[in-house]
């Protein structure tokens, strides 16, 4: 698998830019991160980014929300990050008009 667990899971805990505490903190090998807060800004809150191209976040009101949500946009990121050049740039666009309103 291209993802592991953020600074070997040592952010878990922390507080997150939502200013929740960090519950899920994964980084893909080849330049995204994917991190899930509970209790800040909303109930639970997901960020995410492709190192260099674009970050989005991503809000939910249930747990379980948030645990599947978190699970579907780690598997896109996944295939974007198969991508290059202008078809990377399109999809992760594709991602964000997705996830926008979340």
């Amino acid at each position: 698998m291209n993802w592991k667990p953020y600074e070997d899971g040592r952010s878990i805990g922390e507080t997150g830019s939502e200013r929740g505490t960090i519950v899920r903190d994964e980084e893909h090998a080849d330049g995204a991160r994917i991190t899930l807060e509970e209790a800040g800004t909303a109930p639970f809150a997901i960020t995410c980014g492709i190192y260099g191209v674009m970050v989005h976040t991503a809000f939910f009101s249930s747990r379980q929300e948030a645990e599947n949500a978190f699970e579907t946009m780690r598997n896109e990121l996944d295939e974007i990050m198969k991508l290059d050049g202008d078809t990377l740039y399109t999809r992760a666009e594709a991602f964000l008009d997705k996830w926008w309103c979340r």
